[in-house]
């Protein structure tokens, strides 16, 4: 990838109903992602082999880490280790911005 991300250079990719992300940097150790989700739009529990650091950008989500579950909105923060169950709702529309270790090299071959 490049050194900068221009968001309007990029495109969005559709992934799921009301959800949509747009991959802004990476390399072989870490990923960055923007997620953006319409109001009601569910990101499905489910877990994988990388670390996820996640920042409220806007919005309002119900996060579910291993059945803890808290609401998070604008400004907070949620961390999922490696392989533990998690998923959030968009209560009010927003965007994530996730952080992986290492790259999600199944977001690159989509």
């Amino acid at each position: 990838m490049n050194d900068f991300f221009i968001t309007k250079e990029n495109t969005w990719e559709d992934v799921d109903k009301g959800i949509s992300r747009q991959i802004t940097n990476y390399n072989k150790d870490l990923m960055m992602v923007k997620v953006k989700f319409e109001k009601g739009a569910i990101g499905y529990k489910h877990h994988h082999i990388h670390s996820q650091a996640s920042y409220v950008a806007s919005g309002k989500f119900e996060v579910t880490i291993d059945n803890n579950t808290k609401t998070l909105e604008t400004g907070d923060t949620f961390f999922a280790n490696p392989n533990l169950v998690h998923g959030v709702e968009c209560i009010e529309a927003g965007v994530l911005i996730d952080v992986f270790n290492p790259v999600r090299e199944d977001f690159l071959s989509q």
